[in-house]
């Protein structure tokens, strides 16, 4: 039930309280259908859903229905269903800009307790730009992908703008419950009450200093580019703060409101961007402050409940996306104008999830994401968290399966959540237990979710060397989803030729079965590849794919041999590395593993075989040798076999040239990886308390280990361009952050 009467309450003068409250009413009954229709997305009811949202015609509406085609462009990657959602998102776009025109004229609209007038139509805004810049930058237009890196700015500019109201609100709340004794001291820190929502806020003098953020620079700006005029841009931006607030009374005296003041100084990390001069980047976002449940008297309006969990979900979006943007598309971050930050996305993300709503429900969804597909990709991401003993290598086990189990509750018919439940297993190295959870029958009613969970299926399916499997689950790909048609094919070749290779229980006649597929697959994938581009460059896969095909023509040719004899070392096993596979194995199909690869060194043609597919061997073997915790093999081989050849035995119009800076990148995690084994074995403990004492031995051992693992990590990052950067991109991207974050928080002990 909505709490009229609490508004009426507030001690704010209306001009009319009665038609006001009327008015306020009836938005946040839009914004109630509205937020009900497309949350039965996440129950896996579409129908219900398209009725719901074709009955409203308010900014909430329209947002809700950009959501859903949002949704459906981001799980199944097609053309046609991005244009849509384009479009859908921009006619969001368009009417939450007129509602918050409305709201700034309008004596009657809802105002809040929290936030200014209007700001619930400055969310939604926000939240159809940060959405279309993500279809923007998935669609083949380098053009829509530059317009959606500017529109990113300029929702964070809005973004940004509530935080900060959260923090006065939170500050003056905190005031009205300090004792008299304390009120002078907080008057020296000019922090004054909130005005009437509408007016221009004023900003704590001892916090910040009012700056108006700069535009682009003439250089960047184009007439092609302009937008929608950006909400609040006629308010006053701020600098970052660089400092703490110096209060007189001593650490062990300080009162919950001193504690409150420090949290809010959190410090945007310095933006690389602000130093070359290229432009001033937005004011830090602070968080942590306003993290009631959603149940709290606070969110007793459901407008503000909205507000609240939309800021969080985008700006946790908006902090994860930046984060992990490989070095190879660096320059974009000139648009953006400011640098990701993963520890204060993730927070914000996990507050936002407390919400019974779709912002709740989203917010989920990223952090399964997160933690089931980025960090699950990636090797190097933080050291665990000491106040979280499920913490493992950054992945909270026991968080995620109780926000699993809420979600299940929630949405109980929803595909979605089974296939992060087999994600989750997948991540604990137990991939039979993964295909178990994804051989459901029943079909979802949205497309790209019964694609997504057969894509899932079809991976676990590779990893697990279940080759009958993993071709038949790739093949049904092709039908479910036109995002990479080639490579689907590709992997189901893949997947016969293993078969044919290494399953010792197959008659000839069944072996030459799988020979003919796996040729007739293979030679299929380079006619499914398409003209599609992702910021304006081929997909990274489609060209590999249409080379590899190529490479093993002509070494038939050249050799005088069949096709299927002249493929090199496993594209299976090197499909499995670039999904990331070999995380997700147990150590029997990590054995497995290692017997493949054996298998090519004893075929006969191993010592004429070509330098480029010795060294891919040597990888994928390092890579395998690295999961068993054989570190010390895995380094030697890598120097031995990869980084002592010249880059040019891997230039070439066939050759592959990946390895030499994926050799550096895998060096960087046995290092990273051998520090915790160190730290585990000799009980140094991850540091929390800058202050606490750690073993100086131990700690200078793990700094050591820690700077040479960052100068192989540099190495793979300035390489160049070569094929798939921009995929071990985002893997040395996430490591050097990890690296970052330690040294910071080591710096006083190792001085």
């Amino acid at each position: 039930m909505l709490r009229v009467g609490k508004w009426l309450d507030r001690g704010r003068s209306y001009a009319n309280a009665s038609t006001q409250s009327l008015d306020s009413l009836a938005e946040s009954q839009n914004l109630e259908t509205a937020l009900r229709a497309v949350e039965l997305v996440l129950n896996d009811d579409i129908a219900g859903a398209e009725r719901g949202l074709a009955e409203g015609n308010s900014p909430f509406h329209k947002l809700a229905k950009g959501t859903l085609g949002f949704m459906k462009a981001t799980l199944g990657f097609e053309q046609e269903v991005m244009k849509e959602a384009q479009e859908t998102l921009a006619e969001a776009e368009s009417s939450a800009s007129a509602g918050y025109t409305r709201a700034q004229h309008d004596p009657r609209a809802f105002v809040s307790n929290i936030y200014d007038k209007g700001s619930e139509f400055a969310l939604c805004q926000a939240e159809a730009q940060i959405m279309s810049a993500v279809v923007g930058v998935l669609n083949e237009s380098l053009t829509e992908s530059i317009r959606g890196f500017y529109k990113l700015r300029k929702a964070y500019m809005t973004l940004d703008h509530l935080v900060q109201m959260e923090m006065t609100f939170m500050k003056n709340r905190a005031l009205r419950s300090v004792p008299t004794s304390r009120t002078q001291s907080m008057e020296s820190l000019n922090i004054t009450p909130k005005k009437p929502a509408g007016s221009r806020p004023t900003q704590p003098s001892a916090l910040r200093q009012a700056e108006v953020v700069d535009d682009l620079s003439e250089n960047d700006s184009n007439e092609e580019f302009h937008e929608t005029d950006v909400i609040h841009e006629q308010n006053p931006m701020t600098q970052a703060y660089t400092g703490r607030l110096e209060l007189e009374a001593e650490a062990e005296d300080m009162s919950d409101l001193d504690r409150k003041i420090e949290e809010v100084n959190l410090t945007h990390p310095s933006s690389e961007l602000q130093a070359e001069g290229v432009m001033k980047p937005p004011p830090p976002t602070t968080l942590g402050m306003l993290t009631e449940n959603a149940d709290s008297e606070i969110f007793s309006d459901s407008l503000d409940a909205f507000i609240h969990s939309g800021t969080n979900l985008m700006s946790g979006i908006l902090s994860l996306l930046i984060s992990v943007i490989p070095p190879a598309f660096n320059k974009l971050l000139y648009i953006i104008g400011f640098r990701g930050d993963r520890e204060k996305g993730i927070r914000m993300l996990w507050q936002a999830s407390k919400f019974a709503n779709i912002n709740g429900g989203m917010a989920s969804l990223v952090l399964f994401g997160w933690y089931n597909g980025l960090v699950g990709f990636c090797d190097i991401i933080t050291d665990p968290d000491p106040s979280q003993p499920d913490d493992v290598e950054g992945y909270p086990t026991a968080r995620l399966e109780a926000l699993l189990a809420e979600m299940r509750r929630r949405y109980p018919k929803s595909r979605l959540w089974l296939v992060e439940e087999a994600r989750m297993a997948a991540s604990k190295r137990r991939l039979d237990s993964a295909l178990e959870i994804l051989s459901v029958t029943n079909k979802s009613s949205l497309k790209q979710v019964e694609a997504l969970h057969m894509f899932e299926k079809s991976l676990s399916a590779m990893n697990a060397h279940r080759y009958q499997l993993c071709a038949d689950s790739f093949l049904a790909c092709v039908d479910l989803n036109a995002w990479s048609r080639g490579l689907y094919f590709y992997i189901a070749g893949a997947a016969h030729l293993s078969a044919y290779r290494y399953d010792k229980g197959l008659s000839k006649g069944e072996a030459a079965k799988h020979a003919k597929l796996a040729e007739e697959y293979f030679k299929t994938a380079p006619t499914k590849v398409g003209k599609k581009k992702m910021m304006g460059r081929q997909l990274p896969f489609d060209g590999f794919v249409v080379r590899k095909i190529a490479k093993w023509e002509e070494r038939a040719a050249r050799w005088k041999c069949n096709f299927i004899d002249a493929v090199g070392v496993s594209p299976l096993e090197e499909m499995i590395f670039f999904w990331a596979g070999y995380k997700k194995m147990n150590a029997d199909q990590l054995q497995d593993s290692l017997d493949n690869l054996a298998w090519s060194e004893n075929a006969a043609r191993w010592p004429q075989e070509d330098a480029d597919e010795r060294a891919i061997l040597a990888v994928l073997r390092a890579v395998i040798l690295r999961n068993l915790r054989r570190h010390d093999e895995s380094k030697d081989l890598l120097s031995h076999n990869v980084l002592n050849r010249s880059s040019s035995d891997f230039i070439g119009q066939y050759k592959n040239d990946w390895m030499v800076p994926t050799a550096h990148y895998e060096m960087a995690v046995n290092l990273w990886m051998q520090r915790t084994e160190y730290s585990r074995i000799h009980g140094t403990k991850f540091v929390a308390d800058p202050h606490e004492k750690v073993p100086p031995v131990s700690l200078k051992h793990d700094a050591v280990l820690v700077k040479e693992c960052q100068n192989h990590l540099e190495k793979a990052k300035g390489w160049g361009k070569y094929e798939l950067d921009a995929r071990l991109g985002m893997k040395i991207t996430a490591a050097l952050n990890a690296v970052k974050n330690w040294e910071t928080k080591h710096a006083t002990a190792l001085k």
